[in-house]
């Protein structure tokens, strides 16, 4: 490829962002829309070379987007693949109608979709545009097929052969041995029977026998091996998450900042659970439980008087209490997982690992949250996006704030909500932004975000500090 323009129009901003993310990578020019209008305008601007199409989208949907591009005689003959998920219905009729060439289905995997993009250009610089939408474009349903005869095909050949000469040789080796061990035992007896060598046989390849020998074919990786670790300033973390979901991954993805550390739970793609050392109180299971109002704040301090420093789990304590149901503990996980990921999101330092492997500790296990990435990511995004808003007036939070009097009076506190009045009490000229919202037990997004507002209306104002002389 040489550095081809590929249009993503996507609303996903997700979608948009690991596109982009594994394209770029492969060599390719991306630009992205997040609607059909805005990408319908880029495209007039600037012809690409491929338009990645989602089918359900705001303002305009794939089929008018079709329909806008078909209209114009400099975009009618852009090759279209249609981007769209499991239970969208696209209709074959609309897909070979409005001239698009080849589809995938979500979710995907970066090799998936770099296959698809990198063999659609291919073929339709070589057609050109009169094979767009008709003629022997086959639709192809998942990744496009590896050019025959090409490297990349002659490495996964080679490859293949290694990891099937690989497993031979390890259930040979196995079965061999039992057999010899069976015959051993049979002394000068009668030849062995098929019967009892299929029985050896079978004893032979044991689970972790199996396991063993399919491994480098299945491209599964060893327990013991960090599968996948880099930089957080190189990698944002949000695309390794995705990564993770689409390839279905099982294992433990730990992220690290300084003294803190998250590791997320992964169960075939999904996430499961998220715990953290070293972080913020705020991101402590008891504070979810008391946001819930789920138990009293005075039978919470005295249990946790009379908890001592046992390593149990505190949610399963609380349960077998009676305090909390298993109901009320999935949703408190849920919300701290969820709190947990939104906070690594954010950081654009540190350092990820994530090792593959189906041995998840009973904490992961029995949570079995069954998260999805994609919904977790929506609403991290979009707070991530409010965080830069808010950092432009709340750098720090050793900022200390003063309330208004004359503008609180004039406007009154009918307007504010029962936790934006909770943060203006605390508004004192002494406490910092850190101290409000230790005391008030809310989150650091929450908080910052009240304080925001409480700015913009003007209902406070930043307290100048003296300057040491």
């Amino acid at each position: 490829m040489g550095g081809e323009t590929v249009l993503v129009i996507d609303d996903s901003p997700t979608i948009l962002k690991v596109v982009q993310l594994v394209l770029t990578r492969s060599g390719f020019q991306v630009k992205t829309a997040p609607d059909g209008e805005i990408g319908v305008s880029l495209a007039r601007e600037h012809r690409p070379d491929l338009i990645l199409l989602d089918f359900v989208m705001p303002k305009m949907n794939g089929y008018q987007v079709c329909r806008a591009l078909a209209a114009e005689d400099g975009l009618k003959d852009v090759p279209v693949v249609l981007m769209s998920a499991k239970g969208d219905q696209v209709g074959e009729r609309f897909v070979k109608i409005m001239g698009i060439v080849d589809y995938i289905t979500k979710p995907f995997s970066p090799e998936a979709i770099t296959a698809v993009v990198s063999h659609t250009i291919s073929k339709y610089a070589r057609e050109g545009s009169a094979a767009a939408g008709g003629g022997d474009g086959a639709l192809v349903p998942g990744a496009a097929d590896v050019e025959p005869g090409s490297p990349q095909a002659a490495r996964e050949n080679a490859a293949r052969h290694d990891a099937l000469e690989a497993a031979r040789d390890a259930l040979a080796e196995a079965v061999a041995g039992r057999v010899a061990m069976l015959a051993a035992a049979q002394d000068s007896g009668p030849p062995l029977e098929e019967a009892a060598i299929h029985r050896a046989a079978r004893e032979a390849l044991d689970e972790e026998t199996l396991l063993a020998a399919v491994r480098p074919i299945a491209g599964m990786t060893d327990d013991s091996a960090a599968a996948l670790t880099g930089d957080l300033q190189v990698v944002p973390i949000a695309e390794v998450l995705q990564l993770l979901q689409v390839q279905t991954q099982s294992g433990i993805l730990s992220v690290g900042r300084a003294k803190g550390r998250v590791d997320v739970f992964f169960r075939s793609g999904t996430v499961d659970l998220a715990t953290a050392v070293g972080v913020s109180e705020e991101f402590l299971l008891g504070r979810f439980i008391l946001d819930g109002n789920l138990v009293a704040k005075a039978d919470f301090d005295q249990f946790l008087k009379s908890r001592g420093t046992t390593t149990k789990l505190l949610g399963q304590q609380l349960m077998k209490l009676g305090f909390l149901t298993d109901a009320d503990l999935k949703q408190v996980l849920q919300r701290q997982t969820s709190e947990l990921i939104y906070e690594i999101l954010r950081w654009n330092f540190g350092r990820f690992t994530f090792r593959a492997t189906r041995d998840l500790p009973h904490a992961a296990i029995d949570g079995a949250l069954g998260l999805s990435v994609d919904g977790i990511l929506m609403e991290g995004f979009r707070r991530v996006d409010e965080w830069h808003l808010i950092e432009r007036e709340i750098e720090n939070f050793d900022l200390v704030f003063l309330r208004n009097e004359d503008a609180l009076a004039q406007m009154g506190r009918g307007r504010l909500t029962r936790e934006e009045l909770t943060v203006l009490e605390l508004v004192n000229g002494k406490n910092t932004v850190k101290e409000i919202i230790r005391q008030c037990k809310m989150g650091s997004f929450d908080v910052s975000k009240m304080l925001y507002r409480l700015l913009s209306i003007k209902l406070i104002r930043r307290r100048v500090m003296p300057v040491a002389v």
